[in-house]
């Protein structure tokens, strides 16, 4: 599992700036406005070679009974619960707040490690920003950062991930080539026919169903097997049993499908053609493209439907999901096992094409193949990139690098052209592609 921070605080301390700074991303928006963040946002980091996930949320009023402070509050209460550490902001220009003590109460009843940063601090000197904030009692010393200049966030984040210990799958790398079973994860929305996806594929075709211990957020991995091959099904929902705190708060948990995405080899995204397709289908879709994860679309409850119905979905799913062009669609019935032999091939095949072992002199011929019948563009005056040869750079998903000269000009048509070559000529379907382009140096440059 990738470590879960959450970042807390009142409103207007800075939280989206730094949640923008670990994630290396402008995907929060940031003003000198109190309450500008309102739900919570979801991002991928990475420190060294660990990954985490980082949450930002809005300002935390946790006495407020009603209004829109009320929601707020809930959505951060959710957020430290999903959390595996707390980094709880303050604003070391304003000083201590009584809403400040009140967060600090329901932090410590939580029982999420805390660490304690202190804001907004830069050109001011360290005793004197900190002295007052001892006062909230959290244990360790206050961490001063500037997270509009990145003051001290390197050293906050390390102290951070610090507090949570590295898993069996950090550690031993379980994402190789050599894998002998396909990590399959099942993601969607409450109530599209998760549970019922997951019955079809461990029911009478079952040799090997059973659980083993998850974490302290009780995610399930079930190994099973069908048709001779081995799989380890990762749930996000139906087979884990909720928490008190998850009941209370908030049945679905984003968390729990983003760490679910990351730690698969293929996501089997699940809809219900019974509803319409949601913004948060093409989220999660989004995040398993960013996730670079193979994918395969299941479009559930398809039985009982009429054919202009049937028409009207294909229609919406084509245009609302048409970034997903990679993917195999299947229109399947979880509860009468219709369409499961041919999703699970897809699932194999995807995985495949995860996992392809590319051969350079292959790839260079494929290069020069794409190259011959349409040249790349020149660039503003009159240079054309050249593009001489290719390798692969990776797998899970597969990254080909290509070498050449003033490959900074090439467009982002022509770098789809090549891609939509590449997946042509080595079958690549059900995983995104990854093409990196690396200039060498012009010797006559000066």
């Amino acid at each position: 599992m990738k470590p879960v921070i959450a970042l807390v605080g009142r409103p207007n301390v800075g939280k989206s700036t730094l949640f923008n700074r670990l994630t290396r991303s402008r995907a929060a928006l940031v003003a000198d406005y109190p309450g500008l963040t309102r739900d919570r946002h979801y991002g991928e980091g990475r420190m060294g070679d660990r990954p985490f996930l980082v949450i930002d949320t809005g300002g935390f009023e946790p006495v407020v009974k009603e209004g829109v402070m009320q929601e707020m509050a809930k959505q951060t209460k959710q957020a430290v619960a999903e959390a595996d550490v707390v980094i709880f902001i303050v604003d070391g220009r304003q000083g201590i707040t009584p809403h400040d003590k009140a967060i600090t109460d329901y932090l410590r009843k939580s029982g999420r490690p805390v660490i304690l940063a202190v804001n907004k601090a830069e050109g001011m000197k360290y005793t004197a920003v900190v002295a007052d904030f001892y006062e909230l009692g959290l244990g360790s010393d206050p961490l001063v950062i500037s997270s509009a200049h990145g003051d001290g966030v390197h050293t906050l984040l390390d102290e951070a991930l610090k507090m949570v210990p590295l898993s069996p799958a950090e550690t031993e790398d379980e994402i190789e080539s050599g894998q002998k079973h396909i990590k399959l994860a099942i993601v969607g929305r409450p109530n599209v026919g998760k549970s019922t996806m997951i019955n079809a594929l461990l029911g009478e075709e079952r040799v090997i169903a059973f659980d083993l211990p998850g974490t302290t957020r009780d995610a399930i991995e079930i190994p099973f097997e069908r048709d001779g091959k081995q799989y380890t099904l990762v749930d996000t929902a139906g087979l884990r049993k909720r928490g008190k705190v998850f009941q209370a708060i908030e049945k679905f948990s984003v968390v729990k499908t983003l760490q679910a995405i990351s730690e698969a080899n293929v996501v089997l995204l699940l809809m219900d053609a019974q509803q319409d397709i949601s913004e948060q289908d093409a989220h999660i879709a989004g995040f398993v493209l960013e996730s670079g994860r193979a994918l395969v679309v299941g479009i559930n409850k398809w039985d009982g439907l009429d054919q202009d119905k049937r028409k009207e979905i294909k229609s919406e799913v084509e245009r609302k999901l048409h970034f997903l062009s990679f993917a195999k669609f299947h229109y399947v019935s979880a509860l009468k096992s219709t369409g499961i032999s041919a999703l699970m091939r897809s699932i194999d095949s995807a995985y495949a094409a995860a996992m392809a072992k590319l051969s350079t002199p292959r790839l260079t011929r494929v290069l020069e193949e794409a190259v011959e019948h349409q040249q790349p563009p020149r660039k503003q005056g009159g240079t054309r990139p050249k593009l001489r040869y290719a390798h692969q750079g990776g797998q899970n998903p597969p990254i080909i690098v290509i070498h050449g000269n003033s490959l900074d000009a090439i467009s982002d048509d022509y770098k789809r052209y090549l891609e939509k070559h590449f997946r042509d000529a080595f079958s690549l379907t059900g995983t995104p592609l990854r093409i990196e382009f690396r200039s060498g140096k012009n010797p006559f440059a000066k």
